[in-house]
């Protein structure tokens, strides 16, 4: 699948899919009998690697593509979608049942945690042992190696087994090897999620040095990583590709889509008070249920709430969660106390000049009751709802500002 002392050009094809599909069976039993069948249709040379028999299903299905040097191709999709068995694939720890995948180069995988290492043996050792399997001779190893343990941070702990390592450490490792042994391709599954900040942060400037002189694939569940450094994305769905191409703010904004509309949900209630309504008030359009709000413009959100109990004026905390569910913003109240209309509550919020970038976002509640400081509902997505602008920005927030030259 790949030749380690080809001499390739920078425009080459790095990697190259064709027609890639893998298929699996959901039951134990019925797997290993079609394994059966499947040996000796291989012997006999019949075929019908494209035909799903009963309990299989797609895990990847009819995947192409081609990736050069210099270029990033991000793949998403929710858990299940066939990402990781593609990868599994391009790696060549399986095989497809259908299609071709030729790839040129050393090949660099971070595909699983752990994943590559002997547990058994020490993080130096380990270095040598994946250095050979990339293709390089030990003196071009060694010449490597202290650069490899300082980028890791590793220095006191490089000589005790990988099985003593935890997640952090491992990653780590897997990373610093991966990267620094320069690969004409690398491959990156979501382990970086484990590692700390700190350590995401160098690994994406490292990735920002080799992309030049690498091909990238890269999978996350996090869309601004994935719009930081994709230039190529596929987004897939239970094994088939939903939308292929360069314009990775269009595959974003489907991906976001696709979760905008789950069910809410009410973490805590004490059933004192109720929501009865909640609404974006004059939305520039509305897409598939979702409203949307142009960079810029004012946001202002109706509220109704309904007391079963008399409970006084509650206080009402308003929180904005991004689509990996973190908090990015709360709405500050003001000085003007909120009234009660018999047993309804009813209130606008509004915030001027929206500066969230580009996404999609939720608006989660948390309710305290007014004497006991309380909390006596709390309710999570509750609203989704879009803000739109041309630019994909990997900040949170694109901040209105005035450039003026200075003296």
């Amino acid at each position: 699948m790949s030749d380690k002392n080809e001499i390739i050009a920078d425009d080459a094809v790095l990697v190259k899919v064709e027609g890639l599909s893998k298929k699996f069976c959901k039951d134990l039993k019925t797997s290993l009998w079609y394994g059966l069948k499947d040996l000796v249709s291989g012997v006999s040379g019949s075929s019908e690697d494209r035909l799903l028999r009963p309990k299989e299903f797609w895990a990847v299905k009819d995947i192409s593509f081609e990736l050069r040097r210099g270029e990033c191709l991000g793949l998403i999709g929710h858990n299940g979608a066939g990402k990781s068995t593609l990868l599994k694939i391009l790696n060549g720890l399986i095989n497809p049942d259908a299609g071709k995948v030729t790839i040129k180069g050393r090949v660099g995988a971070l595909i699983e945690l752990g994943a590559g290492f002997n547990p058994i043996l020490s993080g130096r050792e380990n270095i040598y042992n994946n250095g050979a399997i990339l293709g390089f001779s030990r003196k071009e190893i060694d010449s490597k190696l202290e650069t490899i343990i300082a980028f890791a941070e590793l220095e006191e702990f490089i000589d005790m087994p990988v099985q003593h390592y935890s997640s952090g450490m491992k990653v780590r490792l897997g990373f610093a090897i991966a990267a620094q042994m320069e690969p004409d391709v690398l491959i990156i599954d979501e382990v970086l999620a484990v590692g700390d900040l700190g350590f995401v942060l160098k690994c994406f400037k490292t990735i920002d040095t080799i992309l030049p002189h690498t091909a990238v694939i890269f999978v996350s569940h996090s869309m601004p990583m994935v719009s930081r450094i994709c230039s190529q994305i596929i987004l897939m769905d239970r094994g088939e590709v939903k939308f292929q191409g360069p314009d990775v703010s269009r595959a974003i904004d489907l991906y976001y889509n696709r979760f905008a509309n789950n069910e809410s949900g009410v973490v805590f209630t004490d059933d004192s008070i109720i929501l009865e309504k909640i609404e974006l008030l004059k939305p520039e359009s509305i897409l598939e249920g979702i409203p949307q709000i142009s960079w810029g413009d004012n946001l202002k959100l109706y509220f109704k709430f309904k007391a079963i109990k008399e409970i006084g004026v509650p206080q009402i905390s308003i929180f904005i969660m991004d689509k990996e569910q973190r908090p990015v913003a709360m709405f500050v109240r003001n000085s003007n106390e909120l009234s009660m209309e018999g047993r309804d509550l009813l209130f606008t919020v509004e915030h001027e000049g929206i500066n969230l970038s580009k996404g999609i976002y939720s608006i989660n509640i948390t309710v305290l009751a007014d004497k006991r400081k309380e909390p006596i509902l709390r309710v999570n997505n509750l609203l989704v709802f879009q803000v739109l602008q041309k630019d994909e920005i990997w900040a949170p927030f694109l901040l209105k500002s005035k450039y003026e030259m200075a003296q």
